[in-house]
Parts: C-alpha cells; structure tokens; sequence
C-alpha cells in the first residue's frame, strides 16, 4: 500500500473506532474495541493515542478504559448550532429578500474567514452570485465587519494577528487602526456596511445574530450592485436587516431585553 494509501487507511480507521462508540457505552478497552473493529490491538492503541492526543478520545486513570473526549461534544454542538440556525434562519431570509429584493445571506466565523452558510439569491435580473459555502476574508465584507466587531478583545486580537488585511480593492481597510474605528462604529450603530472594499461595484450591509445568550453566533446580509445600494439606500435598509438579525435571534430563543456578549 502507498503511504497515500496507508493514510487513508488509518483516517478510516479513526472515523471507525470513534463509531464504536455509538453503542454508547461509556467506557471501552482495547481489547473489546479491537474485537468490534476486527483488527489488531496495537493499531488500536496507536488510534487510541492519536486521538487522545486531540481531545477527541480521553483515558480514564482509574479503569484505563476510553471513552469520547470533550472535543467530541463541543462538535455536536458545533453541528446542533448550525442546525437551529438554518431551521431558524430560513423563513427571516425569505422576509429579507421579499423586502429588499436583493440577495440575502447567513455567515459564519471560521478561523478569519466568513463562511456563507445559507443563501437565496436576488429576484433581481442584474445579480451576485454567491454559492453557499463560499470564504470571504474577515475584514473587508460587512458580514465579516459583524463579526468582528461582537468578538471579545483577546478573540478579536487572536482573529487579527492571523487575519491579513489584504488590500482586494482601492477602498479595502488595509490599517489596524481604521479597521478597530470601523469596528468601534459598527457596534454603535448595530450595522454594518462594506461598500466597494472587496469587489469594485458591490455592496452590502449586515447585521448580529445572537443565540439565546446574546452571544454573537452569525451575521445575516443583504449585498447588490452598488448602482442599487447607494448611499441613501443603505441608511433605508441597515435598519431592516438590523431587525431581521433581532428576528432570527428571538427565533434562537433570545430575549429582546437580554444583555449582548462581546467585545
């Protein structure tokens, strides 16, 4: 077997074992979890090292049975979050689009990057396309500006030390220092704008969402030719999508009266 080969072998081996582990018993030995995989308890022990090594299996002292790491929990609930926000997310971006008749979207923070997690395109003819999935950088989309701007200082510092300011157009925030004013202005007016900075003739405007701790968990947004989204138009719409952010995060069960997270 090539060493590719022998690669995949074992991620499949992982993906294998940590399934063991649906039987839901709490603790498995080696020499039982080699028998359910019908293979060879030191490649099992080697596994079981791998992942413990990852936070994704622990060792009890005590028994020296394994059972799945913290890590394994805070994935589910990694994957329950991004669940209720599409179930809770999908009927307020219908709303938006009918209201502005422009592209609407959801975004997430993954490392510095926005990633669009749900999306429904303008009813317009002359329209962005942006498939669901895309990465955008962090510091030059209004989704992005969001995100940021709810981030406690030491997250928002860890976010930026990895985060280039890659100038993309002539009007991209490429200084630390205007892009923490930006920030600073867009948690005041509980909005944010992005106008020509990472693609010349496109805007757009995003607002928080919150789950029902008032943490700041995504961003929705409306974005459209910039011939559509001047000026005077975005002073009209920032407050719509400010609402339909406040929407989906009474729909994530946070109270209207609740104190927000964040920087």
């Amino acid at each position: 077997m090539t060493q590719s080969g022998e690669g995949l072998s074992s991620v499949r081996n992982a993906a294998r074992l940590l399934k063991v582990f649906l039987s839901r018993e709490q603790e498995l030995g080696v020499s039982e979890i080699a028998r359910r995989m019908g293979i060879g308890k030191s490649t099992v022990h080697r596994l079981l090292t791998t992942l413990a090594a990852e936070g994704l299996i622990e060792k009890d002292p005590g028994t020296g049975g394994y059972r799945l790491g913290i890590v394994v929990f805070e994935l589910g609930e990694a994957v329950r979050v991004h669940l209720d926000l599409h179930a809770a997310a999908g009927p307020v971006l219908a709303m938006l689009r009918e209201q502005t008749h422009e592209s609407s979207q959801v975004g997430i923070l993954d490392g510095h990057e926005v990633v669009y997690v749900d999306r429904l395109e303008s009813t317009q003819s002359l329209r962005l396309f942006t498939e669901t999935g895309r990465r955008v950088p962090v510091h030059c989309t209004s989704s992005g500006k969001i995100l940021l701007a709810h981030l406690t200082a030491a997250r928002l510092a860890a976010v930026l030390d990895r985060a280039p300011l890659t100038s993309l157009t002539p009007h991209t925030i490429t200084s630390p220092d205007a892009l923490m004013t930006e920030l600073g202005r867009v948690r005041r007016r509980g909005w944010a704008e992005a106008v020509q900075e990472r693609e010349i003739g496109i805007a757009s405007i995003a607002a928080p969402i919150r789950d029902a701790s008032g943490t700041v968990v995504a961003a929705i947004s409306i974005g459209a030719p910039l011939a559509r989204l001047g000026a005077v138009p975005r002073r009209g719409l920032g407050p719509i999508v400010a609402e339909a952010g406040e929407a989906v995060s009474h729909r994530l069960g946070w109270p209207q009266t609740a104190p927000s997270k964040g920087a």
